[in-house]
This record gives structure tokens, sequence and C-alpha cells, in this order.
């Protein structure tokens, strides 16, 4: 059989829970359309946003795959091309260029070229690494793999952790590592955490509340090197890290110009932001910005190269990134009508319900928060803080509860 004649249907770049939830979104609808699933690991089904809560509950990377990839593909009828990287997108043939991961070589492969009549890039985004963390000696938690690997790191005993980055994921994971028993140092360019997101009277809230559980956090500071100071005892510990890091002009005016002296860790992970590769939606001629991701009509998620569509963490709606789980099978249901021509009402895109998974402080947030605006004052005590956001004509766009633990 060839290779167009085997490959003909759906393609789509990327075996996370975007990619998954359009496949079973197709398969509700058409149990024999081909469906090809490309994937740079071995595509094992697991809920990502798992891993920031997973070692404190001493669960294992295999404890959350929820089914391989092998056998997830073949209940779905799907063919799996796993540890397979995608190098090329020719959209004027429809065709994808593969090198194989385990034969790198693609003259070696049987398909080192395949076709598709849609295509669908569900290919998330990955970490941001500034210049000060580098990737050899930073861990980050964005996937399965390299959680794997830093949680096997942590078994040995309470170790030091200095995580770079007090978003949500970094907020998360500090108290996920605290619960664990290790030592924890939460660094941020921000006077506290989640000051991307929510105005400075919430966010001072949450980082009194975080300091207050044990974790050291460092607000108005910035990495500027990471270098190995010691070499590894055992095959289990890579030695200890020493982090430099240095106060910014704001917080510098209000402290005492002393050297600050460096952390003395064992491990760094990286939380600060997420980014998505350009090489493919560069080669597919889809309309694109590195930082919010790859452009999709709001309505039917059609990016504007034909037959090409994209969902999850690499795709923007009206300039702003879709990086939430909550929205994929919506998503996923709209790809799957369009692509085989299917009537539907479009897709509505609504912001999610957003919670802070931390135990030791509740913050739930709705609509569309940021940190500057006209952000009003509901209800205000030591147990609990709610803000909303004003904006035009009295309207609400935004709102925060914060609940703390009854002392």
């Amino acid at each position: 059989m060839s290779v167009e004649q085997s490959n003909n249907g759906i393609v789509i770049i990327g075996a996370g829970l975007a990619g998954w939830h359009v496949i079973d979104a197709i398969r509700a609808k058409d149990k024999d359309i081909p469906i090809t699933l490309v994937t740079a690991d071995s595509g094992d089904r697991y809920h990502k946003p798992m891993l920031t809560m997973a070692i404190s509950q001493k669960k294992s990377a295999a404890d959350l795959v929820r089914a391989t990839g092998i056998d997830a593909a073949e209940a779905a009828n799907v063919k799996l091309l796993a540890n397979t990287q995608v190098t090329d997108v020719d959209a004027a043939t429809q065709q994808l260029q593969l090198v194989s991961a385990l034969r790198s070589d693609p003259v070696y492969t049987n398909y080192a070229t395949i076709g598709y009549d849609k295509l669908v890039l569900a290919m998330g985004a990955h970490p941001i690494f500034p210049k000060s963390l580098p990737e050899d000696l930073v861990w980050h938690v964005n996937h399965i793999e390299r959680f794997g690997q830093l949680q096997e790191k942590l078994a040995t005993g309470s170790q030091h952790v200095a995580i770079v980055g007090a978003g949500m994921v970094g907020t998360e994971i500090a108290e996920d590592l605290l619960k664990a028993g290790h030592q924890v140092t939460l660094i941020d360019l921000n006077d506290a955490p989640l000051s991307q997101m929510l105005p400075p009277k919430a966010t001072a809230r949450i980082a009194q509340a975080v300091k207050s559980q044990g974790i050291n956090f460092l607000g108005g500071y910035q990495v500027s090197a990471i270098t190995r100071i010691s070499d590894g005892t055992s095959e289990d510990s890579d030695g200890q890290l020493q982090v430099s890091y240095e106060a910014l002009p704001s917080a510098a005016e209000n402290s005492a110009a002393e050297p600050i002296e460096p952390l003395i860790v064992d491990h760094v992970i990286a939380s600060t932001g997420l980014t998505v590769d350009d090489q493919l939606p560069a080669a597919a001629g889809v309309e694109f910005d590195r930082r919010t991701g790859i452009v999709v009509d709001a309505s039917t998620l059609r990016t504007n190269t034909s037959n090409i569509y994209a969902i999850g963490d690499c795709m923007s709606i009206d300039g702003v990134p879709c990086r939430y789980v909550a929205p994929l099978r919506a998503q996923a249901a709209t790809i799957a009508d369009d692509v085989l021509g299917l009537d539907h009402d479009g897709y509505a895109h609504k912001p999610p319900m957003i919670r802070l998974k931390n135990k030791a402080i509740s913050v739930m947030v709705t609509g569309v928060p940021k940190a500057t605006g006209n952000w009003q004052v509901k209800t205000e005590s030591d147990e609990e803080l709610v803000m909303e956001l004003v904006g035009d004509n009295d309207t609400m766009t935004a709102a925060v509860t914060i609940k703390f633990p009854v002392k």
C-alpha cells in the first residue's frame, strides 16, 4: 500500500489532552475515517494538570498514565506515529515530512512523507527558559517524562528546591513540594504571586498566605545565574546548585544595598511562562504570534491556511492564548464537526473559571482578569477577600474570591 493511500484522512500533530480530545470527538461522530496521530513522545494519555499535585501524593509518572499510547490508539482505531517529529508542512501539496527519533534517517522509515485531507495542530506550548536559566541545569513540570525524572531525584529525601516564577503553576508546585517535605524557595520578578493576573491588594494577601505555609518567597528579584558547585555523591544526586539573584530596581530602592548571598539548592524548577515553537506554523503559512500562538477563526478554529486547524495551548483567539483545560472538549467538538463537514453552531469561547489547586489558600477567578484596572473590593475580612474588575459601562469583566484558612 502506498504512503498516499495509507494516510488519507485527518492528521493530528500532538498527543496531549487537546489532540486526544479531538480524536474522541471525531470518533463519536465517525468510527471509520482514517486518523493519524503524530507525536514526539509515546502518546500516553494522562491529565497534565495533575503534575503540580502528584509529588506530595506520591504518584509516579506511571501512576498518572490512564492508557498507553499504543492501547489508546488501538481502542480509537487510530494510526499512532510515536516518537516522531514533523519537520515540515507543505500546505500546497498537503504533505508532512517526518523523522522518527527511533530511526533518525527518514530514508529508512516507511512514513517519511504522509499526506492529509485535514490537519489539526495540537502541539502545545513549551517552557520559556531565560538565558539565566540554562536548560541543562533547570527542570520544568510541563510534561510527564520530565516530571518523572524530577520525581525520581526528589524521592531520595528532603531537598531544597528553588522555583523561578510565581504564577499559577509555580505557586501550585511550591505547595506540592512543601507538603512532600522539601524546603522551597519561590522567586518572582513581581512583589507577590499571581501578579500578572490579579491586583496588588489580592496578591499581597496571597503572598502572606504563601509565606505563612513555610515557603520562602522572594518577590521583586531576578535570577542572574545558576551554576553547579558540587558533583553528586550517588547516582540519584547531581550535586548542588548556586542560584545568584538580584533585586530589581523598584525592590532595590526599598532595601539595603548590601550584596545578596546566593542560594544553595539541590534543584531549580523554571515556571517562567510558555511559548509556541514557530517552525511548523511558519512552514504551514498560518498566521502566528510566538507569544500567544496560532491565530484561528473564533467560530471554526480554522487557521488562515486551508484545511489546517489549531487547538489548545498552541492557539489563540482574538489575541489571547487558550491555555486552560476546561474549554478543550468544546473546541474539539467544533473541529470534529467542521472536518467531517457536519453542520454546527460554531465554537463560542467563554473564559473558564480558574482555580488555584493549592489547599492552604483558595483562589477562584472568573472572567478575563488582569492586574491593572478598576478593581473594587466587595468583601474583605481575615477569612475572605472578594474583588471585582469593573469595565466600561460599569460591567463586571472579572472577579476573584480568595479564602484564607481560619486560624
